[in-house]
This record gives structure tokens, C-alpha cells and sequence, in this order.
């Protein structure tokens, strides 16, 4: 019996000390995952005050609305060159980030709200704001707390997965400018992840933002968009505003309060002959609201024949003039010059 009280104390110790071993290895890990160094994560700058009147006037909606139309596009960062303007860098890179970066650290930093995401509509009240800190636990992201700021690892922000964005516009005619404007009013990022074990991909819907209260951050960010030409011309502010992405539609805002697919059925071509109907729609209605003059001819038909006959008249009394100046050339302008030979004297 002893040798096998033996054997067993022999393996219970083996087994105790393994465990300490790999709970020692993985202690400092745990603890620097938890505890991110200042040096990994970057602030971002708060607003100057003439940035913040600035925003407040550019988010004053204008009074004299006749018409609107409210539409919700997909935009897929994985498609187009102009969509991918917001997905790259995907990891920070010197002074440049993506969309996605600088809006969960403007989160972190308790800069801007962010509203939850709801089936029957975004709702963009107090009541409707979603608790960060549950959302990083949700996430599961290792963060730290720092007063109401959150600190996390810039390695841990899931940018490179957010790769998908739903975008709520604005058309609307303003009557007392006459013009016809788009506006972005909010967005929605949608992250993507790759199921390795049933091979799909799993969609989740994040949150809301409000387009006026992230405008001040985006006005200063810029990106590259073209890859012929690498200088950070625009903004990512001028991207929103000059309607530079493209994206499919997926929802207009009717009384029923359907989608697209619910409206016309889960059939693409269906979708896809909804969608340039809406698309044609908009087109036609902004080319509707101006009237291009057009001058009526007049000229009844006696005077268009009067005209071609006198046309025709002055062109044959043209060519006969022509005719007699080139008969009546003097001939020493019609020969060929003659040399002159100058003799010598003897």
C-alpha cells in the first residue's frame, strides 16, 4: 500500500505545481491586458468653442421644408474603392485612422452618446442611451476605468471587423433657398464576424449615432481617397457631405414602417428594381423643380421658304462674282515671273 500512497501524493503534487506554473505565466499577461499603459491609447482633443457654434448652426435643420424623404442605405466597406476610404488604416497608422477607431474612442472618452438599436426605430432620447460599460463586457474587451473615462488597448478595438455601416439620409426641398440637399443624419456601424465553426458570418448590430453630434470630430479627421493620389485632401466630414460612398437601399421611411424586403419580397431582382425606382425617383423629382426656358420659333413657313430661296440666290450671284475676278486677274499676276539677265559692257 505504500508505494501506492506514494505514486499518488507524487501525481497530486506533479498536477499542483503544473497549475501554479501556468498561473504564473499567465498572470503578467492577464494584468497588462487588463491594465492598458497610457502609451497604446490616444485621447481625442476636445472642441474648441468656435468649433462648437459652428456645429450648432450647421445642425440647425431650416424651417421652410416642403418636401423630405427619409432613406436608410447599406454601405459595405469591402466593396468599392470609395467605401474603403473609411475602413483603411484598419489599425492606427502615425495620424491616421479609420471611422470606426475614432468614434470608439470618442465612446471611451465620454465625448458623444450613442443610442441602442431597435427593430421599430432608432429613437434618439436619454432613455435610449446604451451603457458603454456593459458594451465592452458585451464585447468582451479588457478596459480599465479612469473617473467616467474608459481606457482600452488600442490593439483591442474591434475596427478591422466593422466592416459594414448603415446610413440614415436626408432629402429634403428647403422653399425659401430653392435648393434640393442631402443630409446624413445618422449612421450605424455593423460588425461582422467570421464563424470558423459553422463557416458563416455572424452580423451584429451595434448602435446609433447622431451625425450632428460626431460632425465637430469628423471635420478635423482626414482620409485618403483615391489611390492615385495619396495626399489627405478631404475630411471625413467632405466624404458625408459630398455623397462620396455608395451603398444599396435598404429602407425608406412609409407609414407601415416596412422594409424594403418586407415591401417588395426576398427576391434580388425584386430588391434590385425597388431600389432604382426609389433612386429614379429622387432623380426625377430634383429635375422637376427647375423649368429650363426654351425660345419658340415664330417664323411661319412662306418666310422659311422666302429665306432659302434668297439664300440659294445670294449663293449663285456669289459664285458668279467669283467667277469674273478670277477671269479678270491681269496676266502678269497669272504668268510665272520672268528672271532678268543683266550683260556686261565691253
Amino acid at each position: 500500500m505504500k508505494p501506492f500512497y506514494c505514486i499518488s501524493f507524487f501525481v497530486l503534487f506533479f498536477v499542483f505545481a503544473c497549475v501554479q506554473e501556468s498561473l504564473a505565466q499567465d498572470q503578467p499577461r492577464r494584468s497588462v491586458r487588463q491594465r492598458p499603459s497610457e502609451t497604446n491609447v490616444s485621447t481625442v482633443s476636445d472642441l474648441t468653442e468656435r468649433a462648437k457654434i459652428k456645429n450648432e448652426e450647421e445642425s440647425q435643420k431650416p424651417s421652410h421644408i416642403v418636401w423630405e424623404r427619409i432613406i436608410y442605405r447599406m454601405v459595405d466597406l469591402t466593396k468599392g474603392e470609395s467605401n474603403s476610404a473609411l475602413y483603411y488604416p484598419v489599425q492606427p497608422q502615425g495620424n491616421r485612422q479609420n471611422l470606426f477607431t475614432l468614434i470608439f474612442k470618442l465612446l471611451l472618452d465620454v465625448k458623444i452618446p450613442a443610442y441602442n438599436y431597435m427593430e421599430s426605430g432608432e429613437i434618439f432620447e436619454e432613455s435610449q442611451k446604451i451603457d458603454f460599460e456593459a458594451f465592452l463586457t458585451k464585447l468582451q474587451l479588457l478596459y480599465t476605468k479612469q473617473g467616467d473615462r474608459f481606457v482600452v488597448d488600442e490593439r483591442d478595438i474591434p475596427s478591422s471587423e466593422v466592416t459594414q455601416y448603415m446610413i440614415k439620409e436626408g432629402y429634403y426641398f428647403d422653399q425659401a433657398t430653392g435648393t434640393f440637399k442631402l443630409d446624413v443624419i445618422a449612421i450605424c456601424p455593423i460588425l461582422v464576424r467570421e464563424d470558423f465553426y459553422y463557416g458563416n458570418s455572424i452580423r451584429e448590430v451595434l448602435f446609433w449615432l447622431k451625425y450632428d453630434d460626431i460632425r465637430p470630430y469628423l471635420s478635423r479627421e482626414m482620409i485618403m481617397t483615391s489611390n492615385y493620389n495619396n495626399a489627405l485632401t478631404y475630411t471625413i466630414d467632405d466624404y458625408f457631405h459630398k455623397n462620396m460612398y455608395s451603398g444599396e437601399i435598404i429602407k425608406t421611411v412609409n407609414m407601415m414602417g416596412k422594409s424594403l424586403a418586407q415591401e417588395v419580397g426576398s427576391d434580388p431582382e425584386a430588391q434590385k428594381q425597388a431600389q432604382d425606382s426609389i433612386e429614379s425617383q429622387l432623380k426625377m423629382f430634383n429635375q422637376k423643380l427647375w423649368i429650363h426656358r426654351v425660345e419658340k420659333d415664330t417664323t411661319t413657313v412662306e418666310e422659311k421658304d422666302k429665306k432659302t430661296a434668297t439664300g440659294t440666290k445670294s449663293v449663285k450671284r456669289g459664285n458668279k462674282e467669283q467667277k469674273a475676278k478670277t477671269s479678270s486677274k491681269p496676266k502678269s499676276e497669272t504668268s510665272s515671273p520672268v528672271k532678268s539677265v543683266r550683260r556686261n559692257r565691253r
